[in-house]
């Protein structure tokens, strides 16, 4: 079992993911809301794969129009975006 994020790194992982586009911040929001407090190292992996996206593309692998290509194309990058796309009381949120 991966390790959770200790408070110090999460806080710097929410600053991380401030981003531009107000539809990704209130997505982000979302999830660390419901996940900040079981977060492990490799979910915070993950997440900081995805914010080295643009905000667009970022949108759009949200917003499931689009799916992790190239670098972001990685285990943890979709274990995230899992749960960032799952609604609250769906399987992927327990």
């Amino acid at each position: 079992m991966d390790p959770r994020i200790d408070e110090r790194s999460l806080s710097r992982l929410k600053w991380r993911c401030r981003r531009g586009l107000l539809e990704n911040d209130l997505l982000i929001e979302r999830f660390f809301r419901r996940h900040e407090e079981t977060l492990t190292t490799r979910q915070a992996a993950g997440l900081e794969a995805l914010m080295e996206l643009a905000d667009n593309d970022l949108l759009d692998l949200l917003l499931a129009r689009a799916e992790p290509q190239g670098p972001t194309d990685i285990p943890q990058v979709h274990e995230v975006l899992a749960l960032m796309r799952s609604r609250p009381g769906t399987a992927a949120n327990r």
